[in-house]
């Protein structure tokens, strides 16, 4: 009963919330919505510590989903120790944005229409993490990437929110196809989508290759790359990460639940599931690890020139996101699965606080136009504080006890994918310590830059503003250090069977006996990045700008401030490109041409350019109507007899056939 709610609740919230606002009001929406999330974060909390007191899982199978030959899939249910994680940051975070949202939005004359679209992404979210095959999780996969859509666009008026949430939409549809390839690959091979068949007879595919290009290519090194790559496109990792700086579009809570706590994380959590899998491809492991490393260092090389302050959060987003591959590439997904709770709880908290200096700022979100603030918005000062020292990696945070350990795992690896990965790293936790330090600095520490009239009227967060950021910094300063044992200590059994790793892939233990240079290394660039953030701003801020307007700092600043140069090479070299041979192929030879004259058009025409032509048949005269009646009744004698004789000559076949053969 507990588990339906738990589905269920979001759904019944979005439904009365949407559809009935017009009759209760906004603030009844907001309330509605707002108690079925917070319903359904207790009862996830409650089935979660019976979950852990007596280490049981529930599969709950409400019906017959698709039955159609060798393809059966049923709409069930599945709750292990690993669904509960992500059903408790779901909720947990989902409650906080509703509740922050209620004062945030509440000037908006469509809050109603936003509280609802917060509830349906919740619902669909929880189907992805609760669902028990591929199919199932497939159908949430789709509609985070609507309410995604939906809520960036929710200011439908501006352009740059259509352009975002189109953005977006068109990114995340081309992982989802490659997904669906991979659905089907494994369907192809194994006759099932379930998950525990999946888990079960995956093994028995190891040795199984096809021939393509004349190369044997191993199907489940395929599949894991297929599905992989569904997972990149959603969690944002290089190449496929161009949407999520743009989603910042959307209103500020919409960034806190989708862009940093949920949505992204879903790639996170489809590897983890799959680990049964991932644990036979040595190959697709490594690709991770290295997509993970890269994108980790390429996003935090940018977040040191953004002058956005929600942009400067996105780009940390997809950083700690890499952060979380590269864990799952190293077969600790555990491991990754902890930093996603963790960095849940911080990143969340970083974007509600930019959201209340936003707010306080008359909706002001270039950095460079602040200062001061540290004065006006104390509060906020503190908490964006603690959230940015969680996010660096700072001792006993949070963010210390998973970013330093997927660190040591990396180099506990002993190999040079483990050793990239560790280095990449290292240097980007040390990029985000300098672009922390940089964003406090600006907002909070130096003189204010804001027009006189915006500082008169800034306040710090209401108290619906305030809760919400005052709960998200304590699970900041100490869910770490309270959950880290519990997560992954050496014996522990909170998993039970969740997560599988294959025994030559451990590293735990050897991470243990690391040299004590390099687990203290990370932290020593994560400080070293926020000292001299501080000194170069603070005291030598004139040499620092003359670094960057010399030849070299100018090259080095335009190439990150134009994002690694990806959208230009997409917009010009492969947008274009498509576009321009769509145009001249797809729509003028085929669509206006071929389809056309062969189609509607053409037999417009002809018919057009015949009824003119029998007009003139016309004529009033009787012979001429009299020759025309002649004249068709000799056509229909000859198609009678044409007809006729070719019976004749098929009866005679038959006769022929039937005496002689």
């Amino acid at each position: 009963m507990f588990s339906l709610a738990i589905i269920f609740l979001p759904l019944l919230g979005a439904i009365f919330g949407g559809f009935f606002g017009k009759w209760i009001g906004n603030k009844g929406s907001a309330f509605i919505t707002t108690l079925s999330v917070f319903l359904t974060f207790i009862l996830s909390l409650v089935m979660f510590n019976n979950s852990i007191t007596f280490a049981l899982n529930t599969h709950l199978i409400v019906t017959t989903w698709i039955s159609s030959g060798l393809f059966y899939c049923n709409w069930a249910f599945f709750f292990d120790t690993l669904t509960y994680v992500m059903l408790t940051v779901v909720t947990g975070v989902s409650c906080l944005v509703h509740l922050y949202s209620i004062e945030y939005m509440g000037h908006d004359p469509h809050l109603s229409r936003f509280m609802s679209y917060l509830s349906l992404f919740t619902f669909f979210m929880i189907i992805l993490v609760t669902g028990d095959n591929f199919i199932q999780m497939f159908v949430g996969w789709e509609g985070v990437g609507l309410c995604s859509y939906l809520l960036i666009n929710f200011w439908f008026t501006r352009l740059q929110a259509n352009k975002a949430a189109i953005k977006a939409m068109i990114v995340n549809r081309i992982s989802d196809l490659i997904l669906v390839l991979g659905i089907l690959v494994l369907f192809t091979n194994l006759k099932t989508v379930e998950y525990f068949s999946t888990f079960a007879t995956i093994s028995i595919l190891q040795n199984y290759t096809f021939l393509f290009l004349n190369y044997h290519w191993s199907i489940i090194d395929i599949l894991c790359i297929l599905i992989f790559i569904g997972a990149m496109g959603k969690s944002a990792q290089i190449f496929l990460h161009i949407w999520l700086p743009d989603a910042m579009e959307g209103p500020t809570p919409v960034s806190a639940l989708i862009h940093a706590a949920t949505m992204v994380t879903a790639g996170v959590y489809l590897v983890a599931r799959c680990s049964p899998i991932f644990e036979y491809s040595i190959l697709t492991l490594k690709i991770i690890t290295i997509i993970g490393a890269l994108t980790a260092f390429f996003a935090s090389t940018i977040g040191l020139v953004q002058n956005d302050i929600k942009k400067i959060i996105a780009y940390s987003t997809c950083s700690q996101l890499g952060y979380m591959f590269f864990a799952c590439g190293l077969s600790n997904y555990s491991l990754g699965v902890f930093h996603l709770s963790n960095h849940a709880c911080f990143k969340a908290l970083l974007f509600l606080g930019a959201g209340s200096v936003i707010h306080a700022m008359g909706d002001e979100q270039d950095i460079r136009k602040m200062g001061g603030l540290r004065r006006i918005l104390p509060f906020t000062y503190m908490m964006f504080l603690i959230g940015s020292l969680a996010l660096i990696g700072f001792p006993f945070l949070t963010g210390f006890y998973s970013k330093d350990v997927i660190l040591e795992i990396a180099f506990a690896s002993f190999n040079e994918v483990g050793h990239f990965a560790y280095w990449l790293g290292t240097i980007g936790a040390s990029f985000t310590a300098f672009y922390s330090t940089r964003l406090i600095y600006f907002t909070f520490l130096s003189e204010t830059n804001a027009h006189k009239n915006i500082i008169l009227h800034a306040h710090d967060a209401p108290l619906l503003m305030g809760l919400p950021l005052g709960i998200l910094a304590f699970g900041s300063l100490f869910i770490g250090y309270l959950t880290k044992d519990m997560f992954i200590g050496l014996g522990s059994h909170f998993w039970n069977n969740a997560i599988y790793i294959h025994p030559q892939n451990i590293q735990i233990i050897d991470a243990e006996f690391l040299p004590t240079f390099f687990k203290l290394l990370p932290v020593i660039f994560s400080i070293t990045g926020l000292s001299i953030a501080f000194v170069l701003y603070h005291y030598n801020f004139k040499f620092f700008y003359n670094i960057k307007i010399s030849k070299i700092g100018l090259i080095l600043y335009n190439f990150l401030n134009k994002k690694w140069f990806f959208d230009k090479i997409y917009y010009e070299f492969i947008n274009q490109n498509i576009l321009q041979v769509s145009y001249n192929t797809t729509y003028k030879l085929i669509d206006k041409g071929i389809i056309e004259f062969f189609g509607p058009y053409g037999l417009l025409q002809l018919f057009s350019s015949w009824s003119k032509k029998v007009i003139f048949l016309q004529t009033g005269y009787i012979y001429h109507y009299s020759l025309l009646i002649f004249l068709s009744l000799l056509f229909f004698i000859s198609v009678l007899l044409i007809s006729f004789q070719i019976n004749i000559i098929n009866l005679i076949f038959l006769i022929f056939v039937y005496y002689f053969f």
